[in-house]
């Protein structure tokens, strides 16, 4: 068996496996975790499609979902606020958003502050889809965290959004959270 990650066999919160694998004089523990880290989150992205049941009939695509999200969370967006939001450019986000203006999930309204850009809103539909898909996607999560005590659960929890906000600071695209 290739073991590229050896210090996944067991990596306690503690860190003791860090510990134990700098005295044996593997890598330092920060590059031994930083390689369990790149590893397991390439895991998750394709392990969450899988169990969420992303690829279903009538599921939003993960593009859609995350950009119908966001407009709940910050309210209408220009293409231009969207594209610095993702750092994503125009033509990428104009081709999406036109999709989902074509299903009905997001409509363009004038500026509320009365500024010249057009913007888009989720709408009621886009609402009903984003509900409809968190609940598939947070009743896969209970599944998945249903044998984990509820101690373990909030760490991880504590741990991936920390994680998350160190990504945003460092990209200078906050995500608003509720």
């Amino acid at each position: 068996m290739y073991d590229a990650y050896p210090l996944y066999h067991a990596y306690p919160v503690d860190g003791s496996a860090c510990e134990a694998g700098a005295a044996a004089g593997r890598e330092e523990p920060r590059v031994d975790a930083t390689r369990a880290i790149e590893f397991e989150t390439m895991l998750l992205s394709r392990h969450l499609v899988e169990i969420t049941g992303r690829r279903e009939r009538g599921r939003l695509d993960r593009s859609a979902y995350t950009l119908l999200s966001r407009l709940r969370m910050a309210g209408p967006m220009s293409i231009g606020e969207l594209a610095d939001a993702f750092g994503l450019d125009q033509s990428t986000l104009n081709r999406q958003t036109g999709t989902m203006l074509n299903a009905g999930l997001v409509e363009r309204i004038p500026d509320p502050a009365g500024g010249i850009a057009r913007k888009f809103r989720i709408t009621a539909e886009g609402e009903r889809r984003v509900d409809a898909d968190r609940a598939v996607n947070l009743e896969a999560l209970s599944r998945i965290l249903a044998g984990w005590p509820p101690a373990e659960a909030a760490a991880f929890a504590h741990a991936l959004q920390r994680f998350n906000t160190d990504i945003e600071r460092l990209s200078g695209r906050i995500w608003p959270r509720p």
